[in-house]
């Protein structure tokens, strides 16, 4: 199985711009005989920091701009993952969606969003292609433990992760360290291949008005075992993939993350219903 990552600058309310990056990208994918190719978080639409510009951009499942997305990707093998500001019914989602050969599979909505326009999802699909099992989670979901251990419950070998991210310089280094060590865990303690695929700036953020940043890039795939198998460049668009051989850790007979929310889950609970 080859799985990969574009790792891109979207534009604030640029749709057909960004349609066109992803149509490049996936034209890659499949010259690279990529199986599954993931973009990064609200890429369709930008993902700007104020509720009132997001709705402009945002769009539903059913809409005109979902079925140009679904028509215009139609033609390649790679099945992908992109990230959108979505409408549902008067609510907006931070939600990814999956699409292969001009079939929506489903989507994935963020269930950490901090953004208080955004609400929270609450539904963790699986997926399966060419005999893999896969999830999704978005940027600030991959630094808790449940939603990736929830989508390994369900047979995930490989999680997705789209990031968007625009740092703060003084916190910069500190974000860096933190996020890698938050993937590594959840790789290991899950027996997962773990893909965080971030976005990238070029300059200045212009959707982010509200605090001044940096985009830097560092996608990357870390393997089961918690080592990073490829990553990007930084600071630059860049496109990555890897060949992983996916596994199933039965070694404490359900997995390890697995067993331990059996055993202790009940006094997890417990625990934190006294506080």
């Amino acid at each position: 199985m080859r799985i990969g990552h574009c790792q891109l600058d979207s534009q604030l309310g640029d749709f057909a711009g960004n349609l066109q990056k992803v149509l490049t990208g996936l034209e890659r994918a499949d010259r690279e005989h990529v199986d599954i190719v993931c973009f990064p978080e609200c890429f369709l639409t930008g993902y700007p920091d104020d509720g009132d510009i997001a709705r402009q951009g945002a769009f539903a499942v059913d809409s005109p701009q979902m079925m140009e997305l679904l028509g215009k990707t139609s033609p390649f093998e790679t099945l992908f993952i992109v990230g959108f500001n979505e409408l549902r019914g008067n609510d907006l989602y931070n939600t990814a969606a999956i699409i292969h050969k001009g079939h929506l599979l489903g989507t994935y909505s963020k269930c950490s969003a901090y953004m208080k326009f955004h609400k929270q999802g609450r539904e963790f699909p699986v997926f399966q292609h060419k005999g893999l099992t896969f999830g999704v989670v978005i940027c600030s979901d991959g630094g808790f433990i449940e939603p990736a251990r929830l989508l390994a419950l369900q047979g995930a070998q490989v999680i997705f992760a789209p990031h968007f991210n625009y740092i703060g310089k003084e916190g910069l280094i500190a974000h860096f360290m933190k996020v890698r060590a938050d993937h590594t865990a959840r790789a290991v303690e899950n027996n997962v291949y773990f893909v965080r695929g971030n976005n990238v700036s070029i300059g200045k953020e212009e959707c982010i008005t509200k605090s001044d940043g940096v985009g830097y890039g560092d996608s990357y795939i870390i393997d089961p075992h918690g080592e990073i198998v490829v990553r990007s460049r930084r600071h630059v668009e860049d496109f990555i993939f890897a060949d992983i051989d996916p596994v199933t850790d039965r070694s404490w007979g359900v997995g390890r993350s697995m067993w331990s929310a059996r055993e202790f889950g009940e006094k997890l609970i417990a625990l934190s219903q006294k506080k």
